[in-house]
């Protein structure tokens, strides 16, 4: 029998034996959960990442910031139809005048004098006229006196033969036939005094309209900018050719005014008649909204811009012609589409295409159709769908097919794009320390309204 010496040491055999296996089994098991590790890191490495973005219904505007200068709708310098002297000017520089309204009055003696002339005219061929109507009731008269008498003779020559000698009927009828010519002639010279009549009134027509033109009246509703004559003074008409004669004065239409904007070359294509434009006056303090009324649809040479005109409601006149106003012109707006980042668009060939996810997280290369492009977000018309994911930057290192592990970059669904084309700070201080108001006035936005020459009034 093993003694307690052997007994012992063969337990402690078995125990030594059991660590071994126990300790090999760990360290199996331990070899395999790190291949299986590797294995599950080797595939995630082998499927690339990418930064995608979801396509989302938004808006997009291009808005473009430009410094406008007001400008009267109608300057009409008022020059007097005829010439005269000055016998009084009833306005001044800042009145507010209505159309038809008394400016001045001239002082014309020769002119009063051809009136008075076309009125004695006047009066001699109603004269003239009167008696014409005299001449023929008695030119009438007499043809009918003689012609009864001429009827008588022939019908007592027809009754008694021979009673009546042919002479005397033939006196009787050229008797007759004289006193209807003495009637037509006095018909026709009451015709040619009625003739002379209305030529008579004719002339007195014409020289009382050259005697109303004495009195100077205002051709439009506005205000009087400025006054070049005194009481006195000689004013030549307006259709003198000498084209340096002054007017009387200068009215400006005020209530309605242009505000005009030099809209950029590139822009241009963008700019529509009733485009809204937001427009803020920093003189008055004063924001307004108005709309394009018109432009030229000509790009100025030297400056590269179109004038773009505003008409802007003015009948508190609490804004003075040549003031400027920043505005504001949305060009391109588009209501609740489709938008995606500008990165997630590439270009292949003349086509434009984009990298979509499916829900397996594949890679479909696909064709859209681009409408109008922000900064950062362009509008897709056809192609894509709200919610679909598009690969961002870097689509050339992606195959059509390929799956990506895709992380989504947070992106604005709307936009507006703001270009700027100049603004006017009132309120900022000059580099010598002077505010605007102090400073020279800068470079106007576009040339002012050259004024019309008013006619006669």
């Amino acid at each position: 029998m093993p003694t307690n010496y052997e007994r012992t040491a063969i337990r402690a055999l078995r125990n030594c034996g059991a660590v071994v296996a126990t300790a090999f089994a760990v360290i199996h098991l331990s070899a395999c959960r790190s291949q299986g590790d590797d294995s599950a890191n080797a595939r995630a490495a082998s499927i690339p990442a990418a930064r995608v973005a979801i396509a989302q219904r938004g808006d997009i505007s291009h808005v473009l910031t430009l410094a406008g200068q007001f400008q009267p709708y109608q300057v009409v310098d008022v020059h007097p139809k005829v010439s005269g002297y000055m016998r009084k000017i009833n306005v001044d520089i800042g009145d507010i005048v209505h159309e038809g309204q008394s400016l001045a009055t001239l002082e014309v003696p020769e002119l009063k004098a051809q009136l008075q002339q076309t009125v004695f005219q006047v009066d001699q061929s109603k004269e003239e006229i009167t008696r014409a109507q005299h001449e023929i009731n008695r030119a009438e008269a007499q043809h009918q006196a003689l012609h009864e008498q001429y009827v008588r003779l022939q019908q007592a020559g027809q009754g008694h033969p021979g009673l009546i000698a042919e002479q005397e009927l033939d006196n009787a009828r050229a008797a007759d036939l004289s006193a209807e010519a003495q009637a037509d002639a006095a018909r026709a010279a009451l015709a040619g005094a009625k003739q002379h009549l209305g030529s008579a009134q004719s002339e007195n027509q014409r020289v009382q309209a050259l005697h109303d033109y004495t009195n100077v009246v205002a051709p439009i509703s506005g205000v009087v900018v400025w006054r070049y004559a005194d009481t006195g003074a000689l004013i030549q008409g307006g259709t003198n050719s000498n084209s340096q004669d002054l007017p009387i004065v200068r009215l400006s239409q005020s209530s309605l005014l242009r505000l005009r904007l030099p809209v950029p070359e590139g822009d241009v294509r963008y700019v529509r008649d009733g485009d809204q434009v937001q427009v803020r006056v920093d003189a008055i303090n004063r924001s307004l909204t108005g709309k394009v009324v018109r432009f030229t649809r000509d790009v100025n040479f030297e400056t590269r811009t179109m004038e773009t005109e505003v008409d802007v409601d003015n009948k508190d006149l609490s804004i003075s012609p040549g003031m400027y106003a920043n505005t504001m012109l949305r060009l391109a707006h588009v209501d609740r589409v489709v938008t995606i980042p500008i990165e997630a668009i590439v270009l292949q060939g003349r086509q434009q295409v984009v990298y979509a996810l499916d829900d397996s997280n594949h890679v479909h290369v696909r064709q859209v159709q681009v409408g109008i492009e922000g900064s950062k977000l362009a509008e897709i018309k056809s192609g894509l769908q709200p919610g679909e994911r598009v690969i961002l930057g870097g689509q050339e290192k992606y195959q059509d097919g390929e799956v990506v592990s895709p992380a989504v970059a947070e992106s604005p669904a709307s936009e507006t794009q703001q270009e700027t084309g100049g603004t006017i700070d009132l309120k900022a201080d000059q580099p010598d320390g002077r505010t605007d108001s102090e400073s020279p006035a800068p470079p106007p936005a576009s040339q002012p309204a050259k004024p019309s020459s008013g006619g006669a009034r």
